[in-house]
């Protein structure tokens, strides 16, 4: 009987004990599996709240309902009768103190059409004007990976990317475009410069036609909130899947039958193969002084959000859209809103509204170790700024993810294949995957976790043979 053990109780290592299991049942094999956690809860990042008739989550909200992974696993598990697409309303740019609607037809912030850009006051004349040289100017001549600022300064200009394209961007990664590498981000805006040459040009012919209006957006979420799905996968792997919930690794090193690791309630157990998806900084300390090194170079940002429930009455004026992102140019604390109950009618009661903000920047993390009274009351003061609101909410919840938006800099592909060749060399059997090296999305968190089930299949079934 071999055992794998898994380092992790995120959704990455969740979903590689369920895949590994599954696999482990239909192919009969004698192998047995352990999940690790040190926390006394799974799911990682993913927390739901349960207020009242509010479904809040904490973490991520949703996930790009293109990428398949995440539908095909809950599909797996019978949640998909319980799935939501979001309600694909306007969303907004802070500028100075006014919210300017996105350009209709703009891409992840570029300009497939060119009368709304045009008539945006989010740029000057001359902003537009640089922005149109990407008709004209070649391909890049650079070779290999870039920083994501770079890339879309050199086609559309300093204006444009600090205005639209940096508020998007850096809001998925918490990060600073200008260090972020565009292959391991965005890489197929790289591929649409080589094939197009012009940006502009290039979106225009790749993005989906237009068939009716349609209110459902581009993300997906469960109704009863995404701990929903955690808690399926926690109830399918009871009793198959040893669970060691509340321990922490401290210590592991090679033994004759793999390795040995050596746990907090003292405890210590043999494992013929070890995925770990725990934050690479976490792993770092397990390894010798090359994997250290690699592991170091991704770096990781703070980030704090603020769930506020208000009565209706509570925010004057109308907001039809989504919610709205801030350069980080902008004066304010928060970097960006969402109107949670317009984008997920489910989330909310009637005669109320839930605002989501976000805190926190690369360059400056300060506010996130701030208390919450703190944070509410400097989040309370850039809303009434922008939204006019003066009222403290009914209820709130500030939640903080210490160092937990990895940072994909520039060669970050090459130094991931070069810790994978380290690892086979000096640790064969264990894998470093997750959010730290392969996507911080969930369905790039289910995938790295399916993966690594396939690999550890694949390694034991050949070394039976």
């Amino acid at each position: 009987m071999k055992h794998v053990v898994i380092v992790g109780g995120g959704i990455t290592g969740l979903s590689a004990a369920f895949s590994l299991q599954n696999q482990i049942e239909d192919k009969n094999l004698p192998i047995r599996v352990t999940l690790i956690e040190a926390e006394n809860r799974l799911g990682g990042k993913i927390r739901t709240e349960y207020h009242d008739d509010f479904v809040i989550e904490r973490g991520p909200d949703s996930y790009l309902k293109r990428k398949k992974a995440m539908t095909d696993l809950i599909e797996r598990l019978g949640l998909d009768y319980d799935l939501v697409n979001n309600h694909a309303g306007q969303a907004y740019i802070l500028h100075g103190t006014n919210l300017y609607p996105m350009p209709e037809g703009a891409v992840m912030g570029v300009p497939t059409e060119i009368s709304p850009f045009l008539a945006s006051g989010l740029f000057s004349l001359k902003g537009k004007a640089r922005a149109g040289l990407d008709l004209v100017l070649p391909k890049s001549r650079t070779k290999g990976d870039q920083s994501v600022g770079a890339f879309f300064k050199r086609r559309l200009g300093d204006e444009v990317v600090e205005n639209l394209i940096e508020p998007l961007l850096s809001g998925v990664y918490a990060g600073n475009i200008d260090k972020i590498s565009l292959e391991s981000t965005f890489p197929q805006f790289q591929d649409i410069e080589s094939q197009y040459r012009s940006l502009i040009m290039g979106m225009k012919q790749t993005k989906p036609k237009k068939s009716e209006k349609s209110s459902k957006g581009a993300f997906l979420t469960l109704k009863k909130g995404l701990s929903s799905l955690v808690k399926a996968l926690e109830d399918s792997l009871a009793g198959r899947v040893e669970l060691k919930i509340g321990t922490t690794v401290e210590g592991l090193n090679k033994s004759d039958s793999g390795y040995a690791l050596h746990l907090s309630d003292g405890a210590q157990i043999e494992a013929d193969e070890v995925v770990m998806t725990v934050p690479a900084r976490k792993a770092a300390k397990f390894f010798n002084d090359d994997i250290k090194e690699l592991i170091g170079e991704v770096p990781a940002t703070s980030v704090a959000t603020i769930a506020m429930a208000f009565p209706e009455s509570a925010i004057p004026g109308s907001f039809d859209g989504t919610g709205f992102v801030i350069s980080k140019k902008s004066p304010f604390t928060i970097t960006a809103c969402t109107w949670t109950n317009l984008k997920w009618p489910h989330t909310t009661p009637a005669g109320h509204v839930l605002l989501r903000c976000y805190v926190g920047r690369e360059h400056d993390q300060a506010i996130v170790d701030e208390s919450d009274e703190t944070i509410l009351s400097k989040t309370l003061a850039d809303l009434q700024k922008i939204m006019k609101i003066e009222d403290k909410p009914e209820f709130y919840y500030v939640t903080r993810w210490k160092k937990a938006m990895p940072q994909y800099l520039v060669g970050h592909l090459e130094r991931k294949k070069q810790l994978h060749e380290r690892m086979e060399k000096h640790y064969p059997g264990i894998q470093i995957t997750g959010a730290s090296l392969d996507g911080i999305g969930l369905p790039d968190c289910v995938v790295a976790g399916e993966n690594a089930a396939d690999k550890v299949i694949k390694t034991l079934t050949e070394k039976a043979i």
